[in-house]
């Protein structure tokens, strides 16, 4: 059977929660739930740090303007996770070349990430923090239900992930002028504080 579905699902999960799929994957891994995950991702050391880096997630994913300054960070560590997870599954599997798993992993990591990233920008543009401890949890149970499901139902779950993919770009592209007025305020917020910062104490 090909592993591309499951590829596909583990790029967009690592593009929302790179840790959580790592952790999930491997568990499912371990506990002998499939023999689709290799043992790089079952592996105790892997399971801590995975384990850790998600709870660090967890707490900062909640936090106004944390959470973008979190995203920030991970433009990079989200579409690598995604590749190298997607390159993997294809060596455990033998059934897709490596280079195309991790391209597809990547690039749909990568799509899911602007997906999140941006979507957090325009919920930090409300001063209140339920909505992105909301978020938050939503996509944690998202990612965790979705590639939990792909252990069993690769196909299906790969249908879903797409799914969801294509309507967070079309939400995304719908708030990008509520996105680039928040870029505005946090640059004019960032230079007021640089003036204030030249101009120095006030005189006692």
């Amino acid at each position: 059977m090909s592993v591309l579905p499951l590829v596909f699902t583990s790029g967009w999960a690592s593009g929302i929660n790179a840790y959580a799929v790592v952790l999930l994957l491997g568990v499912f891994g371990a506990t002998g739930v499939s023999d689709e995950v290799p043992e790089a991702l079952q592996r105790t050391d892997v399971l801590i740090v995975a384990g850790a880096l998600f709870l660090c997630e967890a707490v900062a994913d909640k936090i106004p303007y944390v959470d973008s300054a979190w995203d920030s960070v991970h433009t990079v560590i989200r579409p690598v996770s995604g590749a190298v997870v997607g390159a993997l599954l294809a060596g455990q599997s033998g059934s897709l070349p490596d280079l195309a798993a991790g391209a597809v992993g990547g690039s749909t990591a990568l799509a899911s990430h602007a997906v999140k990233a941006g979507t957090r920008m325009a919920v930090n543009t409300s001063p209140e923090p339920f909505s992105n401890v909301a978020l938050s949890v939503a996509e944690d149970l998202g990612v965790g239900g979705v590639v939990s499901f792909a252990m069993f139902y690769p196909e299906a779950a790969a249908v879903i992930a797409g799914v969801l993919l294509l309507l967070g770009l079309f939400l995304l592209f719908f708030l990008v002028s509520r996105i680039r007025r928040f870029l505005r305020r946090r640059a004019q917020r960032r230079e007021e504080k640089r003036l204030a910062g030249r101009a120095g104490p006030p005189p006692g």
